[in-house]
């Protein structure tokens, strides 16, 4: 595993040492990337170590595969990464990365297990998050298998899974009356007093560094060579970050070639500032008002780095795009109808963008495209449940009831004795 050279700055392009712990730039509060000796990474980090990489069980190290070019730290580890990659029963050119395969079934725990083990590794106690909902679980149980402390702030209007998890890990959780932003606030109105170190997204430099993995991953399983897009989901947007550092990293290592995809970055309509700000051709977005979307992850007023999405987003040639909450309902029911697979409700914004932009004919049903699904839909059954007017199974009569308010027959009469259907 590689020493970090240096922490960069990509706002000022200072360079700060690793040695102790950072969050943001100290001179223009810029985000942090974490920088290595790409000569000396070339002469040492090679495909083929990846593929020879197992543990004693010969299976998959999940993101750990990609030691060579990860920080020199001992992992704090669940099993994340090196999800599966789908083919589309439908469309030819079609893959999905399913996130949901993670520990605490997002995408998030990529980068709270980096973020996690880096804190371990300088001897922090208390770690702080505010979060949308699956930032939170998945900090709590990287903080519980460190014994490290978490404090969590999430909206009161969670997903009921994304509160039970982080209880149930042992996390100080606080329900905020609010958004991820008033969340945010809290955090960093308090965390001085308190001793609090802040991992919220891009205000750290480690998360980033988890999250890349899904740019190596989608490239190795491409046959490492990049697909003609990618599909990202974007609330905080650190995965699209992540996956571009991801391609600078193998072009420069020799891994890869070619052009890079287009970068698709989606949002919904209840909530969208990343695709306001592209419309408009600004260079950074605004605070969206009255944020309200079912896709909870989505519900990022103003990511932090904003500037660094919509630069990537440029730079690839492709698009920021947003949808509304029933157009997103409508494709996760179709993925989940026609495909098997229950996505979360930003996954299926992704989804949704896909169609959108196979009929409006801006891709082609032959080209190469990923999208991620960043989410088990069963952590949004709530909220799914509501999207889709479900009424509520009624226990009081003895009868069950189907989705269309359909009687069945009594699943456990009175004695409890299961009789079979």
């Amino acid at each position: 595993m590689p020493s970090i050279a240096y922490l960069e700055c990509t706002r000022c392009s200072a360079q700060i040492s690793p040695v102790s712990p950072q969050s943001l730039c100290p001179q223009c509060g810029g985000v942090l990337f974490v920088r290595y000796d790409m000569a000396a990474l070339g002469l040492s980090a090679k495909r083929e170590n990846i593929l020879k990489r197992t543990d004693a069980a010969n299976t998959s190290l999940g993101m750990w595969r990609y030691a060579d070019v990860l920080p020199a730290v001992e992992p704090v580890t669940l099993g994340e990464g090196f999800t599966p990659m789908l083919r589309s029963r439908r469309y030819p050119g079609l893959f999905l990365k399913e996130e949901a395969a993670n520990p605490t079934g997002t995408f998030k725990a990529r980068g709270l297990s980096m973020a996690v083990s880096m804190a371990r590794h300088y001897g922090l106690k208390k770690l702080a998050v505010p979060s949308a909902g699956n930032a939170a679980g998945a900090l709590a149980a990287y903080a519980a298998a460190a014994k490290i402390e978490a404090y969590i702030f999430m909206p009161r209007d969670v997903p009921q899974a994304n509160y039970l998890e982080a209880v149930a890990y042992g996390a100080n959780v606080t329900l905020v009356d609010g958004l991820i932003s008033d969340c945010a606030r809290i955090v960093a109105e308090r965390k001085d007093a308190e001793g609090w170190f802040d991992v919220s997204s891009l205000k750290e430099p480690f998360r980033v560094e988890g999250k890349k993995t899904m740019g190596y991953e989608l490239v190795e399983q491409s046959g490492w060579r990049y697909p003609d897009a990618v599909f990202y989901p974007t609330g905080g947007g650190v995965g699209l970050i992540g996956m571009w550092k991801a391609f600078e990293e193998m072009e420069a290592l020799g891994w890869v070639s070619g052009k890079r995809p287009k970068m698709i970055a989606v949002q919904s309509s209840g909530c969208a500032p990343i695709a306001q700000a592209f419309r408009r051709g600004e260079s950074a977005s605004e605070m969206w008002p009255d944020a309200a979307t079912f896709a909870s992850g989505l519900r990022v007023p103003k990511p932090y780095g904003d500037t660094l999405i919509l630069d990537i987003v440029r730079q690839s040639g492709g698009l920021a795009l947003d949808f509304a909450d029933g157009q997103i309902l409508a494709s996760l029911l179709d993925w989940a109808r026609h495909e098997g697979l229950l996505l979360s409700p930003e996954g299926a914004a992704a989804t949704a963008a896909y169609d959108h932009l196979i009929a409006s004919g801006w891709l082609s049903r032959q080209g190469k495209v990923v999208i991620f699904n960043t989410g088990a839909g069963l952590k949004y059954a709530d909220v799914i449940a509501a999207a889709m007017q479900l009424e509520s199974r009624s226990a009081a009569t003895g009868v069950e009831k189907d989705h269309r308010g359909v009687g069945l027959p009594a699943r456990y009469p009175v004695g409890g004795i299961i009789t079979p259907l």
